[in-house]
């Protein structure tokens, strides 16, 4: 048994070191770095703050940030064709469907990297029988002008209407139609505490809902 110990220690010892090596190599860099280097840094730094600003400019333009209505099947392809990312939820007046659309308004507020759309899909028929949309809600996970992915009912939600936006979002960045990092994005684990509540407003038990 001591020997086995004595392994150990040596081999955590050996661990430490290296850690401690690698701190020092970067703290020899930073202590190299002139003013020049410095003035570098933070010229790359805004360069890359201006980009991301002028991506969120575009993005608000194209109508990111807000959870809004696609009135007809023709506006459906101007959409996908403008932003790179699209989560389009077919949808129904009922209560599903209203769920979704909770969970929906505020993610499109945390992740203006994407845009956020829905579509009755019972005045939208060539669309649903293109997309073979059947269970209602159905969200289409849109990359790049293609139907990617697509997140059907509430099964993999938990299988009820009780689940959170943070499960929502989790199950979206999953498909990376979302994004988590980046200052695109608000840190969704800073809401958690108001998005694991239930948003059922109503004693209705149907999770989804057959067209």
């Amino acid at each position: 048994m001591d020997k086995v110990q004595e392994i150990v220690e040596k081999q955590v010892l050996t661990v430490a070191k290296a850690v401690e090596d690698k701190l020092d190599e970067e703290i020899s860099a930073l202590d190299r770095l002139d003013l020049d280097d410095i003035e570098v840094l933070r010229e790359r730094r805004l360069q890359q703050m201006k980009k991301m600003a002028e991506k969120r400019s575009r993005w608000m333009s194209l109508g990111h940030g807000e959870y809004s209505e696609i009135p007809n099947e023709k506006e459906f392809f101007s959409v996908v064709k403008a932003s790179e990312r699209v989560v389009c939820h077919f949808f129904r007046e009922n209560w599903p469907c209203k769920v979704m659309d909770k969970h929906l308004s505020i993610l499109a507020k945390q992740h203006v990297e994407t845009r956020f759309v829905k579509i009755n899909a019972e005045k939208s028929p060539y669309l649903a029988e293109k997309l073979r949309i059947v269970v209602l809600p159905t969200l289409a996970l849109i990359k790049n002008a293609k139907v990617d992915n697509y997140v059907v009912g509430f099964d993999e939600l938990g299988g009820t209407d009780d689940f959170s936006t943070e499960d929502l979002g989790e199950r979206l960045a999953k498909a990376e139609v979302i994004i988590f990092e980046g200052e695109s994005s608000r840190i969704l684990s800073k809401s958690k505490a108001q998005t694991k509540k239930s948003v059922r407003q109503s004693s209705n038990p149907d999770s989804s809902d057959s067209e």
